[in-house]
């Protein structure tokens, strides 16, 4: 079946309070993919953000960001007042997120919403409790000692807790008792608000495509918590970090930072670990993109402290074994491989080998250098075909900056001479939506044909990213109409 989809973060909704969060123009959302025919919304990875605000940095590949519950929900429950969200100064620009006045604000607006909320004498919050506890109890901890610590990294706490010992354990449970409570809170209400979310969405025909990082954060619950399923030297220190080598996103290679994984370790487990994060995976999404794909059968390798990407190396993944254990433990799996970058035959074996779909990004076709896999007459039909990612200017952005000579390349295969810029978005999403891939998925700033000013990330890069939004009445009736109209002549819906 062909089908097509809008990827838009949760992050770029409009909303009331300064950063999109399952509000009502959350489900206003889910009602125009609905009206434009599309069956798939895909989002960025919901996790709790720090410095960077990059979803793909996140404290719990486990927890859900706070900044996503709706302020909105929590007045008609009677935890919060109008009035008292409406004081609270969450920057003046629809546009874009301002994320320190979000970090100073909405977390005061919620710890007034828990200690309104009795939420200990709650029956489902108990349940809530039982039901995560192999994650829960280490987040809501790590999270407490991390804001007693003045919000610095697990690394830099006194070594007694940093090193987890059970002295130390208890004594800061009991000391924090009421802030541990409190982030739970935050997951409870998270959960409770996206479930709605999900199944609103789901009951409209609407399915959510979930993403999630390879790696974990250094500085995170599940890295504190369970150092043995990574590659700490003796010291607690990673002894390498992922990365990417030198790409055309960045010269000197992306250095991510992220700890590496000790795949001897999850093998001797049978990916105990893994099996169990697929699984949450698959109660919050209908379908997951896992990113950076290629790292289970290479991972790249930078020594810890560097500071550039340029002299790592390329080490073995696990490779199809731990996918076979997923399969026999989750049984089919609706997974997307994120199979971008550098690809090699064996990156390629190993994604055939799952079956799993890989990517196709429309922005990386038209180099006039060499010979392109993402030409839509390379396509099989099991792939997903995007315009670009949240890693890619807009297509109007990248059509400007491209050299001459690419653009010439793009014109040929388009065929379309008179195609000016301000409509050269259609035309690509056209190229896509009649590909023969199985599914489409055009980010929404092509949609509305916007300019390098909406694009999402720009890697290797901090500081302007993950704050574009969506504004309020800008997905008109006539836009819709025609997105549906291109859907339905293309044979997605």
């Amino acid at each position: 079946m062909r089908a097509s989809g809008v990827l838009m973060p949760i992050f770029s909704l409009p909303s009331k309070y300064g950063i999109g969060c399952f509000s009502k123009e959350a489900y206003r959302f889910i009602d125009d993919l609905k009206q434009c025919g599309q069956t798939y919304w895909q989002i960025l990875p919901l996790g709790p953000t720090g410095y960077g605000d990059s979803p793909y940095q996140s404290f719990s590949t486990f927890a859900g960001n706070p900044y996503f519950i709706s302020l909105e929900d929590l007045v008609q429950e009677g935890l919060l007042r109008t009035e008292e969200c409406e004081a609270c100064d969450f920057g003046n620009n629809d546009r874009y997120i301002d994320y320190e006045k979000i970090y100073r604000n909405r977390f005061k607006l919620l710890k007034k919403a828990y200690e309104r909320s009795r939420i200990e004498e709650d029956a489902s919050f108990q349940a809530f409790e039982g039901q995560n506890r192999m994650w829960l109890e280490d987040y809501a901890l790590f999270m407490s000692v991390k804001h007693s610590f003045g919000e610095v990294s697990w690394d830099q706490w006194d070594e007694d807790i940093r090193l987890r010992k059970t002295d130390a354990l208890e004594k800061y449970k009991e000391e924090l008792k009421d802030e541990i409570t409190f982030y739970k809170f935050l997951q409870y209400t998270f959960a409770a608000q996206w479930k709605r979310l999900k199944s609103y969405a789901n009951q409209n025909g609407i399915q959510i495509i979930g993403d999630i990082p390879i790696y974990v954060a250094f500085d995170s619950a599940d890295s504190w918590s369970h150092p043995e399923l990574y590659r700490f030297d003796q010291n607690g220190n990673p002894a390498a970090v992922a990365g990417c080598p030198p790409d055309g996103f960045s010269k000197t290679g992306q250095l991510w930072g992220n700890p590496l994984y000790d795949w001897e370790y999850h093998k001797k487990t049978s990916y105990a670990w893994w099996i169990q994060r697929i699984a949450y995976c698959f109660q919050l999404y209908d379908v997951v993109r896992v990113d950076h794909f290629r790292g289970f059968d290479e991972y790249y390798s930078i020594p810890f402290g560097n500071t550039t990407a340029e002299c790592g190396h390329w080490e073995k993944g696990p490779g199809m074994d731990l996918f076979r254990h997923l399969s026999e433990k989750l049984g089919s799996l609706n997974i997307i491989a994120e199979d971008l970058g550098y690809v090699t035959d064996s990156v390629r074996e190993l994604v055939s080998n799952t079956g799993y779909p890989g990517m196709k990004i429309l922005e990386f076709a038209f180099d006039s250098r060499e010979k392109s896999d993402y030409l839509p007459f390379n396509y099989e039909r099991n792939c997903v075909v995007y315009t670009g990612t949240h890693d890619n200017d807009t297509i109007k952005g990248w059509y400007r900056n491209i050299s001459p000579q690419d653009r010439r390349t793009a014109v040929d295969y388009l065929g379309n001479e008179k195609t000016g810029l301000d409509e050269i978005h259609w035309d690509f999403i056209r190229l896509a939506l009649g590909s023969v891939a199985r599914l489409a998925i055009i980010p929404i700033q092509d949609y509305l044909g916007l300019g390098s000013e909406a694009r999402i990330n720009q890697p290797s890069t901090i500081g302007e990213n993950w704050k574009w939004r969506l504004q309020e009445g800008e997905l008109s009736d006539a836009l819709l109409r025609k997105i549906r109209q291109l859907t339905e002549l293309y044979g997605r819906k």
